[in-house]
């Protein structure tokens, strides 16, 4: 009983800590005009109760497994300390199972309870209010819920179409709900290898616009001079317009705030320190080559591991158990550096979604965005963070065996799944740095070649100059 009164402890302490953070991430983009004294202000409230739980899960989530990696190496090397004898298997394992719980619970219950209720009105003739609506919420989440049964239904029909898999599915808790989440958390980790290459080489793009660049070649004094004059010349043209020509103001309203922040970047590169510019982006720009190249370099040597040796595998390795082996071949190092690969990776995963276009739309804005939007991007978040580690175990980045329901995933015993994940991972990754850094070189080329005109790059600096109602180009 003592025992299981200090992990709930330790549960509840990091759990709150989790959510107290994920609560204030949430209120910093949460739009402002959505909290009023009413029955939808009090709806508001309670989704983003539940979007706050779910983002503290995914935290939780891709906390874990460096957290599992770093216990498993003090242990080895404090076996007999009794300050940290509480960080035993037992903790990791509960852990592990409770992420796993949770996960599921905010996939399949809270998130869709949440969007649901946010979107209902309540049933035609009956009285409107909060029972109204939770009453039509749980009638779509019953609806749902049958829609997605039927869905693995005939799912399990098309791959494994005999008697004693279609008996399992009666089985709710240790069956569906396994097979369910190994499907959602396969389709996370496609999602990631998607994302992630696009990610990896989007970084460096990310990291110098954060990062001040360093001054070669470059007059920042001229180019203050110019973007001033450019401010002045668009203020003038703002005041001179009348109000009744609002399309034209909304434009020039946007081209100010465009030539502003451009004047700000100015003033920031112009105040930065000369060891600023000259060695925190260099060093902070290989650094970032040298993670993407050993992320590669490890999935290169899972392909090998995974072609003559079957231990290699996801699962089918039991694995030697907390505190008792080092997960890595070069002991606290390499286990430092696998936590370092994993929280990159998961960094680069996440500015890979938002890169795509396909989920443009989802880009949180600061006191701009809606609690629909941020269901959707709890969503997608818990998705990624729920196959991080199962993508980290595929690509070889550590030998960490998962615990709990995170490895009971059919599809992790599958070699050829596995081994062609590797190889995608790899491909993808390789290629998108390869035109993330002959990018500069390509665009000579097509404009040494009078290509530049046809349009053939995707540079985003060709379709800022806009032709102006006469058919001249303006430019500054």
């Amino acid at each position: 009983p003592d025992k299981c009164i200090f992990f709930l402890q330790i549960c509840f302490l990091l759990f709150a800590v989790l959510y107290i953070v994920s609560y204030f991430i949430i209120t910093r983009y949460k739009r402002k005009a959505d909290e009023q004294e009413d029955e939808d202000a009090i709806v508001n409230r309670i989704s983003l109760f539940l979007s706050t739980f779910t983002l503290a899960v995914s935290a939780g989530a891709v906390l874990l497994l460096p957290f599992s990696i770093i216990s498993n190496e003090i242990l080895l090397s404090f076996p007999q300390n009794y300050y940290i004898q509480w960080l035993n298997g037992s903790l990791i394992h509960g852990l592990w199972n409770l992420a796993s719980l949770f996960s599921n619970l905010c996939l399949f219950v809270l998130m869709p309870f949440a969007f649901f209720f946010l979107e209902s009105e309540g049933f035609a003739g009956l009285k409107k209010g909060i029972r109204a609506r939770i009453l039509e919420t749980l009638v779509m989440l019953i609806l749902l819920a049958l829609l997605i049964l039927g869905i693995v239904w005939v799912a399990s029909a098309l791959i494994d179409n005999d008697a004693a898999s279609m008996e399992s599915l009666y089985d709710l808790w240790e069956f569906y709900l396994p097979y369910l989440y190994s499907c959602i958390s396969l389709m996370g980790c496609l999602l990631l290898l998607l994302c992630t290459p696009v990610g990896l080489s989007r970084m460096f793009t990310v990291m110098g616009q954060l990062l001040v660049k360093p001054t070669i070649l470059e007059d920042l004094d001229e180019q203050m001079y110019i973007i001033t004059l450019e401010e002045e010349a668009i203020q003038r043209r703002l005041n001179g317009i009348s109000s009744m020509v609002e399309y034209q103001t909304v434009e020039l309203e946007r081209e100010l705030e465009k030539v502003k922040s451009k004047k700000t970047n100015l003033e920031r590169r112009k105040k930065a320190s000369a060891w600023e510019r000259n060695l925190v982006y260099p060093a902070v720009m290989i650094l970032l080559l040298i993670e993407t190249s050993i992320s590669v370099l490890l999935v290169a040597l899972n392909i090998l591991y995974l072609l003559v040796d079957e231990t290699a595998m996801p699962k089918g390795s039991g694995g030697p158990g907390i505190g008792n082996a080092s997960l890595s071949t070069f002991g606290f190092v390499g286990a430092a550096l696998e936590i370092i690969l994993i929280f990159y990776l998961m960094i680069s995963s996440v500015v890979g979604f938002y890169s795509l276009r396909f989920f443009e739309n989802f880009t949180p804005r600061k006191d701009d965005t809606t609690m629909t939007k941020i269901i959707g991007n709890c969503v997608s978040i818990l998705v990624l963070s729920s196959a991080l580690p199962v993508m980290s175990r595929t690509l070889g980045i550590t030998r960490f065996d998962l615990l709990g329901d995170f490895g009971r995933f059919n599809w992790l015993g599958n070699f050829y799944i596995v081994l062609s994940y590797n190889l995608l991972f790899a491909i993808m990754t390789t290629l998108c740095l390869v035109r993330k850094f002959t990018s500069a070189v390509r665009e000579e080329l097509l404009k040494a070649l009078g290509l530049d005109k046809l349009h053939l790059s995707n540079n985003p600096r060709d379709s800022e100059a806009k032709p102006s109602a006469n058919g001249h180009q303006k430019t500054l």
